[in-house]
């Protein structure tokens, strides 16, 4: 597992060497859920440790990711994604999560944090995932590849060691 210990400045600028990053952190999330909170406070907490920290503030919402915000993930060394109740039912979410998977595939280090939700839910695709992406099925039917990636995607983030959350509590 990955320690947040990792998350120093001397541990992100090695890590950082041979690749050139406009963004030390991407943070992923479902704003309704964790925006004025606990993504909020982590953003926070990030900045004032000298992380150069990438929050989509201000972004116009859709279905589709821009491409500039496209390019800010490539550009990232490290992505951390919030996962939380309502976060499946965002496709501007999933498709940023399977962005992020992409650049996972070519050296960016992807840290989940399980914020209310377990790793296991997401896994099995239960509760409001799995209600999230039956709806997704039904309206995406002509792209239905598209609601697959997302599934996939899933299951591999629920499948990395992360950092579970559950009120106040973060568990190793």
């Amino acid at each position: 597992m990955v320690s947040m210990a990792f998350l120093t400045n001397e541990g992100a600028s090695s890590f950082s060497s041979s690749h050139r990053w406009n963004y030390d952190v991407f943070l992923s999330f479902r704003g309704k859920d964790t925006r004025n909170n606990f993504t909020g406070h982590l953003y926070k907490a990030l900045r004032d440790q000298g992380f150069n920290t990438f929050i989509d503030n201000g972004l116009q919402r859709g279905e589709e990711i821009s491409m500039e915000l496209l390019k800010v993930i490539e550009l990232s060394m490290i992505s951390i994604v919030v996962f939380s109740k309502n976060f499946a039912s965002s496709p501007w979410c999933l498709n940023e999560l399977v962005k992020i998977f992409e650049c996972r595939s070519s050296g960016q280090l992807v840290l989940p944090i399980f914020y209310k939700v377990s790793p296991s839910e997401i896994r099995k695709q239960d509760g409001k995932f799995g209600i999230a992406l039956a709806k997704h099925e039904e309206k995406f039917k002509d792209d239905i590849k598209k609601v697959q990636r997302w599934r996939t995607t899933l299951t591999e983030a629920a499948n990395l060691s992360g950092f579970p959350y559950n009120d106040g509590y973060v568990f190793n």
